[in-house]
């Protein structure tokens, strides 16, 4: 039997908080595990990591973004191609960055290393009020509509109390199984993942059906029409870079994974290019079926299509969009959470969220504080509103990430690096971030101005928070209480470093 001791300081490790009754340690305390996160992901789960948070709902919901600006079936797939060889250059030049900076934490690990700590903040400042917990509120509304919507007659309209309510007991439910066990978090994403690219799959066929059997008109003519203005274009490319987001995922659990330095480039170059294929064939077969014009006036193009082409299997293509919000919210809850843990552990956000938990090894205080977050983003105004005004303000930190590479090469010449790409790839990738960052500004202006003016806000908050050490005794007391209260609810500890 086991009791809770009276922490000392919010530094106290496993072995000062469980303690048997007459405060020997316990037997099987003796050769404890270290309080960290283990080494639990493989290869297999890499993929996994990476196709769950790409293949959410949006290839079954919004391709429209793209066709509407650049109005032509042609323009509209040599976009879906760039994005993916975008994604892909970006994704060689993260390998590099993951294989000589093997720590959690992905982007904000990279831009603290390079760039330092005001820099890094405004990162994980625009990720902690906006990126994360908005794209949660949203994967987990796409998935409670979906589930739903078949309880209703077709005319008549989910109650949005109800969609909340199951968006949030959904993101609970989801922070709970990730602070539990990591490994049934992962094989659950294995499983969802073949999941994923079978229903890919199943519509990629149907559509190359439907082309076969003669249906080519949609593919007549297939530029005519097409807008070549520059704003539209960056516009359509920001649509299938968002369908394509996810990439750089696997970087924020570099250290779970098992041999980071095989598995980490591995499981990027398998991911990718299967991504981009898969992505490329499904809006072959959705314009193969519908008509441009039919593909903006959709709300959700997986649906409208099976409804054209399944007849009576049209209602397996709900479940499969509702899966698929499921597992890309589960992958996006995990790996977001190991962001915010690497933060606090460098200081940059409350000591608390640094700790682990004694019995389990997740970063559960992290869990939890996300998780309030996105429901308090749930039952906002418009959250999508928001993810707009931060689209370029995200692309700019991912630059400043991949600039991170020509910095060490220039500053660090001799790094070590099992990866090392040709200096091409990320000049060619910052050449690109920085037309997708300028051209908005004059196509969508307010969107820009906000996103620089959230991201703006956080600068006082680093100087209070962060570059201010000597805070009042009286208010660090209070700081150290709180985390001690924190630690014992969330029995929790501070993470125990490996022996050198």
């Amino acid at each position: 039997m086991t009791k809770l001791i009276e922490l000392n300081s919010p530094t106290d490790t496993v072995m000062e908080l469980v303690q048997s009754p007459n405060g020997s340690i316990p037997p099987a305390e003796e050769k404890h595990e270290r309080v960290q996160m283990k080494k639990q992901l493989g290869l297999l789960e890499g993929c996994a990591i990476i196709l769950g948070i790409i293949f959410g709902s949006g290839i079954f919901v919004s391709p429209k973004g793209v066709i509407q600006e650049v109005n032509s079936p042609g323009a509209s797939l040599i976009i879906w191609t760039l994005c993916g060889a975008l994604s892909m250059i970006g994704a060689l030049c993260y390998a590099e960055l993951g294989t000589c900076i093997p720590k959690s934490g992905g982007d904000y690990a990279y831009i603290k290393e390079a760039f330092g700590d005001l820099p890094s903040f405004l990162y994980i400042w625009d990720a902690t009020v906006i990126f994360v917990p908005a794209t949660n509120a949203i994967m987990s509304l796409t998935f409670a509509s979906y589930v739903m919507q078949p309880f209703f007659a077709a005319e008549c309209e989910v109650p949005k109390i109800a969609v909340q309510l199951l968006a949030a007991a959904t993101i609970c439910g989801l922070t709970y199984l990730n602070s539990f066990d990591v490994r049934t978090t992962t094989k659950l994403q294995n499983v969802i993942m073949f999941t994923k690219i079978g229903a890919l799959v199943i519509i990629i066929l149907v559509g190359l059906g439907w082309m076969l059997s003669g249906h080519l008109e949609n593919f007549d003519h297939p530029f005519d029409n097409t807008e070549y203005d520059p704003g539209k274009i960056s516009v359509a490319f920001y649509s299938g870079i968002f369908s394509y987001a996810g990439w750089n995922y696997l970087n924020f659990m570099t250290e779970e994974l098992r041999d980071p330095y095989k598995n980490l480039p591995r499981a990027i170059y398998i991911s990718l290019p299967l991504v981009t294929g898969i992505y490329v064939l499904a809006n072959v077969a959705y314009l193969a079926v519908l008509t441009p014009q039919e593909m903006i006036a959709s709300n959700a193009i997986a649906v409208t299509f099976g409804d054209k082409v399944l007849t009576y299997g049209a209602w397996i293509i709900p479940i499969m969009v509702a899966i698929s919000a499921f597992g890309g919210l589960s992958v996006h809850i995990m790996t977001s959470s190991r962001m915010c843990f690497v933060a606090a552990r460098n200081r940059h956000m409350p000591e608390v969220l640094s700790f682990i938990n004694v019995k389990h090894f997740t970063p559960t205080p992290s869990l939890v504080f996300l998780c309030v977050l996105s429901l308090i983003y749930l039952f906002i105004g418009d959250v999508y509103v928001l993810i707009t005004y931060s689209s370029v303000v995200e692309t700019f930190f991912i630059m400043m990430s991949v600039c991170g590479v020509l910095y060490f090469r220039w500053k660090q010449p001799n790094m070590v690096r099992p990866i090392k790409v040709n200096l091409i790839v990320p000049i060619t990738f910052v050449f690109i971030c920085i037309f997708l960052i300028i051209v908005p500004t004059y196509q969508v202006p307010k969107e820009c101005g906000m996103g620089l003016l959230i991201t703006c806000a956080g600068i006082p908050f680093y100087y209070v928070c962060v570059a201010w050490h000597n805070k009042p005794k009286s208010l660090q007391n209070r700081i150290n209480q709180f985390t001690m209260s924190m630690q014992k609810l969330f029995l929790s500890a501070k993470e125990e470093q490996d022996m050198e």
